[in-house]
């Protein structure tokens, strides 16, 4: 009934109007559905993970793609999957960890016309087209999160994952700033900037952690895992 609804309005839409991608939109809302549908169906069955951003374009060479392959490592030795976007540079880091001691390494790649290339680490690959659904997918599957030096995508990922915590909309998890050179500054400039002028509350980065060492951030995971685990219902955002 739902599905032949669903039709009945895409036929109205498309009869009502000459603009042709606004024609499209309503078939774009069943690859929208078989999006979140396949990715939903893979990442249940995976158990509960650890979504590590970072930078795609980090070079093996770089320290910190180094400390993504050990924290990557502890994590998946103590039955955590391993969630990356997907792609090089930490991504690939990351799930290359997992993989070298045959953990659970997930890779979220997305199509992009620059950089994103799917890494070969990524024992459970799941492709999006759609950023929205990726991101909702990083969040949905993990009990903590940590942010690896990065750009404005990792910037994007960081904030948005702060908010939903800050909100309450998802529970409390670990957010993990790992590269205390790299965080100083952004850290330095929300305390100075952004609380004094009350645009967040006091307490408000307490929410983040941050470290240098990457045996701290598993430790970190592993104390909120025994003490609260996986939510054991929806959280709001997902409900």
């Amino acid at each position: 009934m739902v599905f032949w609804t669903a039709i009945a309005i895409v036929r109205r839409v498309n009869n009502d109007t000459k603009i042709t991608f606004i024609k499209e939109d309503p078939w774009r809302i069943f690859r929208i559905m078989a999006e979140f549908v396949d990715s939903f169906e893979i990442l249940s069955q995976v158990g509960p993970g650890v979504t590590v951003f970072g930078s795609a374009r980090m070079l093996p060479s770089n320290p910190y793609y180094q400390k993504a392959v050990t924290l990557a490592k502890g994590l998946a030795r103590n039955k955590l999957a391993v969630i990356t976007g997907g792609g090089p540079g930490i991504m690939e880091a990351a799930n290359k960890g997992a993989a070298m001691i045959k953990g659970k390494s997930v890779g979220l790649n997305i199509e992009l016309p620059h950089e994103q290339k799917g890494n070969r680490y990524a024992n459970i690959p799941v492709n999006f087209h759609y950023f929205f659904s990726r991101k909702v997918c990083f969040v949905k599957y993990s009990i903590a999160f940590v942010f690896m030096p990065g750009g404005f995508g990792t910037l994007d990922e960081f904030f948005e994952v702060l908010t939903l915590v800050q909100t309450r909309r998802i529970p409390e998890f670990p957010l993990i700033l790992f590269g205390k050179a790299h965080w100083s500054g952004l850290l330095k400039w929300m305390k100075e900037r952004l609380e004094p002028g009350d645009f967040i509350s006091p307490g408000d980065l307490d929410l983040v952690t941050v470290t240098d060492d990457p045996q701290h951030a598993i430790d970190i995971v592993l104390d909120y895992e025994r003490r609260v685990g996986p939510p054991e219902i929806m959280p709001k955002a997902f409900a």
